[in-house]
């Protein structure tokens, strides 16, 4: 494989930069031209594609964001649309395309894969950790300790006024991030998607907390929970404690990407050029229990679902009582 390209695409999550870099770098050195998709699939189908060269990669580790950009491509669900975008792609002579994203994503991956013959690697790249085939995702990481960062700012203000907090934070319809952040981060009670918990067992534990002296509450709410403003005015008609609700937003997306972070894009990275240097194509790179591995890029959506999160969310549950 003499020449690949490499996007981003979806929502930015810190340590792109870092993949980008890994992928090109060690793609260089093995003799390939490499190109950069800027913008994602919209940049594909706009031909906005570059020979990656002199200082593009030069100072980018530590950025967060995504150096390619990256940009929204309704069109790219149109076949006809897919075929510009790889033809695109054929008329430099590339042979390999690695994508970073999430699972929408990996979805547009697959069908270019499928239709136009392109040896495809699909990157996690995501702060929701929201792909099946791996422990975690590229982002997660460093999204993880902005809320950490986060709950121990306001809780400062929740004790220092006996308030019940309630922090939505990202996840779409994954609970990933409030799990892990509600353990990490000595969270007092949380609600997430993939569980069943009412508004009357959370004003329950609170009342529970109150008869055993502990005056105030972080309560970490999953976006894909429902609506925060919602849970708040019903949760302040059970209880009798002061309610705030802090809804961190794309905060959660910034920032320079933890160490973590950049080992892991990099180590995947760094097995996607390994992969097409092979002449495949077609799978997703992942890591589970430490070890980098590969999955066809479908197994992102009809692999089986981890069990990780269910079994957290039940120690989270504990130490919040």
């Amino acid at each position: 494989m003499k020449r690949i390209a490499i996007l981003t695409s979806g929502g930015d999550a810190p340590g792109m930069n870092a993949a980008i870099r890994a992928a090109a770098k060690m793609a260089q050195y093995k003799g390939m031209e490499v190109y950069g998709v800027k913008r994602g699939y919209h940049g594909m189908l706009m031909d906005e594609i570059f020979l990656m060269e002199g200082s593009f990669l030069s100072g980018i580790i530590e950025r967060g964001g995504t150096a390619l950009l990256t940009a929204r491509c309704p069109e790219f669900k149109d076949p006809k649309y897919r075929a510009i975008a790889a033809e695109n792609l054929k008329r430099r002579g590339i042979e390999g395309l690695i994508v970073i994203g999430g699972d929408g994503s990996y979805h547009g991956a697959d069908l270019l894969a499928k239709e136009h013959g392109i040896k495809v690697i699909g990157l996690p790249g995501t702060i929701d950790n929201d792909i099946i085939g791996t422990d975690f995702t590229i982002g997660f990481d460093t999204c993880l300790n902005t809320i950490l960062d986060a709950i121990s700012k306001l809780r400062d203000t929740a004790t220092s006024h006996e308030r019940t907090i309630l922090i939505e934070v990202m996840g779409r319809s994954a609970g990933d991030l409030a799990v892990h952040a509600c353990l990490a981060g000595g969270g007092d009670g949380l609600l997430i998607p993939e569980v069943e918990n009412s508004i009357e067992m959370l004003a329950f534990q609170i009342k529970q907390r109150r008869n055993t002296g502990r005056l105030h509450d972080i309560i970490l709410v999953a976006e894909g929970a429902g609506d925060i403003l919602e849970i708040e005015k019903k949760l302040k008609e059970k209880v009798s404690t002061e309610v705030r609700s802090v809804i961190l937003g794309h905060v959660q997306r910034g920032g320079a990407p933890s160490g973590r972070d950049r080992i892991i894009a990099t180590r995947m990275a760094l097995k996607a050029v390994e992969v097409l240097e092979n002449g495949e194509g077609g799978v997703m790179v992942g890591i589970e229990n430490g070890t980098i591995v590969t999955h066809p890029i479908s197994y992102a959506w009809e692999g089986e679902k981890k069990q990780d999160v269910i079994d957290l969310y039940r120690v989270a549950d504990v130490f919040s009582r």
